[in-house]
């Protein structure tokens, strides 16, 4: 069982060290799928342009696009819920990027009242993720939410 006190507490730092999303979400995703058990994919979607996109993760190449509505991510994205599924073969509609995958939890992330991405990870274990995963990964995305930098700068 995780424990999401220190989970929490080590993300937090991570932030504290640097906010910017970007490199905050490489850290945090490093940190999941070294604290977490049993997982094949842990990381994060950004929204552009409408789309979810793949950014910061662990594990496999991804998919690169997303759409709302489509897969459990996009699911998430457009329902702004966070998906806990038990058996990803049982979800209509499900985007098997890794073949390898079998149950899934994705969190959204919002900033200034919009989701700008979501958290997604996968097992190859079904019913892998429990509500406590579900409650400890909902406090590391508020985390992020209120302390990580979502705005990205172009400028130089």
């Amino acid at each position: 069982m995780t424990d999401y006190k220190i989970l929490l507490k080590q993300a937090s730092e991570i932030i504290e060290g640097e906010p910017w999303c970007i490199a905050a979400l490489s850290n945090i995703s490093s940190l999941i799928m070294t604290s977490l058990k049993d997982l094949n994919w842990a990381g994060f979607y950004l929204v552009r342009n409408g789309v979810l996109t793949v950014g910061p993760f662990q594990g496999k190449p991804a998919c690169i696009h997303i759409q709302p509505g489509k897969g459990v991510c996009g699911t998430a994205l457009l329902k702004d819920e966070t998906m806990l599924v038990p058996d990803v073969h049982a979800f209509s509609g499900h985007i098997a990027c890794d073949s390898a995958s079998n149950s899934e939890i994705v969190v959204p992330i919002h900033s200034n009242g919009r989701v700008v991405a979501v958290l997604d990870i996968d097992s190859p274990l079904l019913n892998r993720f429990s509500e406590a995963d579900k409650a400890g990964l909902g406090q590391l995305a508020r985390l992020l939410e209120e302390k990580a930098e979502w705005e990205i700068n172009n400028s130089r």
